[in-house]
């Protein structure tokens, strides 16, 4: 009975769309299986290698064509061997490679890492990125790595392992560079820098061991972006005076300035990490020196930990510099540890067009550390941290109500002369909330009043 069944299906008629069906897909093979080379090597190029190995099954005419594709990505390697990559290499025939892409999770790949680099070296690769995800304390790159005088975009993670060259570096074509869990010292730095005359970006996530960050003999330097995290340290210095935009997130210790005298841009947050010491060392007075070197940007964007460090200064008495922002990013719960540094950084802002506040749900310093501190110095934290327009302010961020954030609305309005627009973006946590009053503030202090409480729900009223 089976047998007959499977007679019947097979012989069963195909229906007239079936057969359109299979004329349609039939001829969209052809139709791609006659593209010229260059366009089936230009859709390669933004696949992973191993996708498109496999589209030789569709057609044996694309058999051949991704060895020649400019471009090769291992970014999911997990499931790879090294013979695999290897054997991918071999088959490999272009002449020039523009993209070498390779992440893993898996460290027996290390002794395999140096003739991948070599590989793509010796085929003038112009953006390289090598991702290993672990730890790899005693490898030392080859000094071809260092020599390469056609690559213009380098990322780099290979965590811990000592970024110390010793043959000159030569990547003369290098615009962007993002090393990621490295370790170099300010001398090994600086002969990479060296070696870099037309660098314009600079990333550096996590890296160890860096005291001066001097970019002074980079020029064409333009971004610079450095976030460490818990157990790192450094730099304690920035001279940076050709940069224009900046991000700079810190945990444990304060980052010293030196020169940013060309900055327009700047992102600056601190990262916490719940203990007594790690509060005392955000309180360095390096930490409000820093702000004085950010007056003269004109786009600015604070996390919520560098508002709190404010709001104490404030409430404290400590001087405020003018600023001369334009564009104010605030990324903060609404809550009253906050409150007193924004008033203040809206004050002294006279030239301000635009306001955007984002909700964030990061790690917050606890208020209890800011009460400690006032209590240290003599001082009562409610009658400190007491609005001085009678507004109660909510004291955790958990316990926000709707009518804290119509009364931010109306503080931010309050303190600000030149204010064209306000966009308040709000998380999960403001879902429900009914601010009737925002219409209203719009139109009376013309000033047009974006609304968002998640990325669908927008609400803007305008102030005409």
């Amino acid at each position: 009975m089976a047998h007959e069944r499977s007679t019947a299906a097979t012989s069963r008629p195909i229906h007239g769309n079936d057969r359109r069906r299979r004329g349609r897909h039939r001829r969209n093979i052809d139709l791609i299986s006659s593209l010229p080379n260059e366009i089936l090597q230009h859709i390669f190029f933004f696949i992973p290698t191993k996708l498109a190995i496999r589209t030789s099954v569709l057609s044996r005419r694309w058999r051949h064509v991704w060895s020649d594709t400019p471009s090769l990505s291992f970014e999911n390697s997990d499931m790879l061997h090294a013979d695999s990559i290897n054997e991918t290499l071999t088959r490999y025939t272009a002449p020039k490679m523009i993209k070498f892409h390779f992440k893993t999770m898996r460290n027996h790949i290390v002794p395999h890492i140096d003739m991948w680099i070599k590989f793509a070296m010796s085929r003038n690769v112009e953006d390289l990125s090598l991702t290993v995800v672990g730890i790899l304390r005693d490898y030392k790159l080859p000094d071809i790595f260092f020599m390469n005088t056609s690559i213009n975009q380098l990322s780099f993670m290979l965590p811990y392992s000592y970024m110390n060259p010793t043959c000159s570096v030569s990547w003369t074509s290098l615009k962007k560079l993002s090393l990621r869990y490295c370790m170099f010292s300010d001398e090994s730095i600086a002969k990479i820098l060296s070696g870099c005359p037309i660098l314009e970006s600079l990333t550096l996530y996590h890296c160890q061991n860096l005291m001066v960050l001097d970019l002074s003999k980079s020029p064409r330097l333009r971004t610079l972006e450095v976030t460490n995290k818990i157990n790192v340290t450094g730099p304690r210095q920035i001279v940076a005076p050709h940069i224009h935009r900046l991000r700079l997130q810190n945990y444990r210790s304060p980052c010293a300035l030196v020169d940013v005298s060309s900055l327009n841009e700047a992102q600056v947050d601190l990262f916490f990490y719940s203990n007594q010491k790690t509060f005392e060392a955000y309180l360095h007075q390096d930490n409000f020196k820093m702000l004085q070197k950010l007056q003269n940007a004109e786009k600015l964007t604070f996390g919520c930990n560098i508002l709190q460090i404010l709001s104490l200064a404030e409430v404290c008495g400590l001087p405020f510099p003018m600023f001369k922002i334009k564009a104010l990013t605030l990324e903060t719960e609404i809550f009253q540890y906050v409150i007193p540094g924004i008033e203040r950084l809206l004050q002294n802002s006279p030239d301000l067009k635009t306001v955007n506040v984002h909700a964030s749900n990061g790690s917050i310093i606890p208020g209890s550390y800011f009460d400690k501190c006032l209590d240290l110095q003599g001082l009562n934290p409610d009658r400190c941290w007491r609005s001085k327009d009678g507004v109660f302010w909510n004291k955790s961020r958990s316990n926000v109500e709707s009518k804290n954030v119509a009364s931010f609305v109306e503080l931010m309005l309050k303190n600000t002369k030149t204010l064209d627009k306000m966009v308040v973006q709000l998380n999960e946590r403001y879902l429900g909330f009914k601010l009737k009053e925002v219409p209203t503030l719009s139109q009376k202090n013309n000033v047009s009043i974006v609304l968002s409480t998640t990325p669908m729900a927008c609400y803007e009223w305008c102030a005409s």
